[in-house]
């Protein structure tokens, strides 16, 4: 079970989201993206939000389509965004999708990265990452890991979230590393591309954020 969670980002930053609906996955709307879901003809199981976004028609619209409407005040101490990732989480998915989570408000867009160290700093190995027309963005914790070319994003670029990043070592490459220390604020591995149709890169320790994108 994938779990794609829809926010109310621009909409022309949206990939074809029919594109990630198979069976057995499930649709969260958060606040307008419940509406942008129900327009694209997707049924969402669940609806987090205040709906400070939408009109009072378009609010009797998501009344009469989602049975389990989640409804908050907006002043509340979490994003309806955090609130829908907290359930999506419970749920043990084998993997959690964010939409509509890029655009707009950068404070939104920084709060949403944010919300992808959660899972991390917890412990919990759901991966979640967040997608939208020309990036793919997720957070790794120490290890080593395979990563595969993507013609549609052609780009991985390495951020470190933590003050640094140790051992980090990136084969296959364009730019390889060998056991190397990135200190936050660098730009050393942004823009990389695959060599080959699959790489790997480890760390010791840190944070790290991996960005796959296309111009």
């Amino acid at each position: 079970m994938i779990i794609n969670i829809l926010a109310g980002g621009p909409d022309d930053l949206l990939p074809e989201l029919s594109s990630f609906s198979n069976a057995g996955d499930i649709w969260v709307g958060v606040d307008r993206g419940v509406l942008t879901l129900i327009q694209n003809g997707m049924q969402p199981k669940m609806a987090f939000g205040d709906f400070d976004s939408v009109s009072n028609e378009d609010l009797l619209i998501i009344e009469e389509k989602v049975k389990e409407l989640n409804r908050f005040k907006p002043e509340k101490d979490e994003t309806d965004m955090e609130l829908a990732l907290n359930w999506a989480l419970e749920q043990n998915p084998e993997k959690i999708r964010m939409f509509g989570a890029t655009g707009g408000r950068l404070d939104h867009l920084f709060a949403n990265i944010q919300l992808l160290i959660k899972p991390v700093l917890e412990g919990n190995f759901v991966p979640v990452e967040i997608i939208d027309k020309k990036n793919k963005i997720n957070i790794k914790a120490p290890g080593e890991y395979t990563i595969k070319q993507n013609t549609n994003f052609k780009y991985i670029s390495f951020v470190p979230i933590t003050m640094e990043i140790k051992g980090l070592t990136l084969r296959n490459f364009k730019y390889p590393l060998t056991d190397r220390t990135v200190p936050a604020g660098s730009t050393l591995c942004i823009s990389n591309e695959l060599i080959d149709y699959c790489g790997t890169f480890s760390f010791t320790e840190g944070i790290l954020m991996v960005v796959r994108s296309k111009d």
